[in-house]
């Protein structure tokens, strides 16, 4: 098991690019919410040259639309949704500094390249951990489309949010060393 990794959000690009496929992190600081609504708004005013309610520069976004708090709770449940619904989305972001994502699930061809080219990372969260994620969330401030309820652009301050980074900057991703690891065991351990 490798070494747990710190990380104090904002998440430099130098920093982003230190991190490798497959390397456990504990993210501490502000991080932004944003899911498929939020993104759509966020596509819009770039195609209409307006300025963006945050500044992606070095930012980490989580893909998550948290349920109601419950009475003297910060946030409600905050899982991670599934990311490739905001590959369409995602490279201005990239382009604009974005180096860090959360989600669920793999992503396109297209995302990675731009991660590439951007020195970005994408980690991955648990799916089914709301609950226990949202016990990370110390703070949860709407910064932008409060029409949006849940898909509202939050600002967070997590402590300890539990990631694995699962496409790293050079394009290195879990989803397909992983595979080819349990495609190669299958093969050999297959009766003949």
């Amino acid at each position: 098991m490798s070494e747990v990794i710190r990380i104090n959000a904002p998440l430099t690009k130098e920093k982003a690019m230190e991190l490798r496929a497959g390397d456990m992190v504990l993210i501490s600081g502000s991080i932004y919410t944003g899911r498929d609504a939020a993104h759509k708004k966020l596509m819009e005013a770039i195609a209409n040259g307006e300025q963006l309610p945050f500044d992606p520069k070095d930012q980490i976004i989580y893909y998550v639309g948290p349920t109601p708090a419950k009475p003297g709770a910060v946030i409600g449940s905050a899982g991670p949704t599934t990311s490739s619904r905001m590959d369409k989305m995602t490279v201005p972001l990239l382009e604009r500094g974005l180096t860090g994502m959360i989600g669920k699930g793999a992503r396109s061809a297209e995302v990675i390249e731009g991660m590439k080219s951007s020195g970005a990372v994408y980690f991955a969260a648990v799916g089914g951990a709301g609950a226990l994620i949202s016990t990370c969330i110390k703070s949860s401030e709407i910064v932008a489309y409060e029409e949006l309820g849940p898909e509202a652009i939050r600002r967070i301050y997590v402590e300890d949010f539990p990631a694995v980074v699962v496409i790293d900057s050079k394009g290195d991703s879990l989803y397909e060393s992983e595979r080819a690891k349990y495609s190669k065991e299958y093969a050999e351990d297959k009766p003949k």
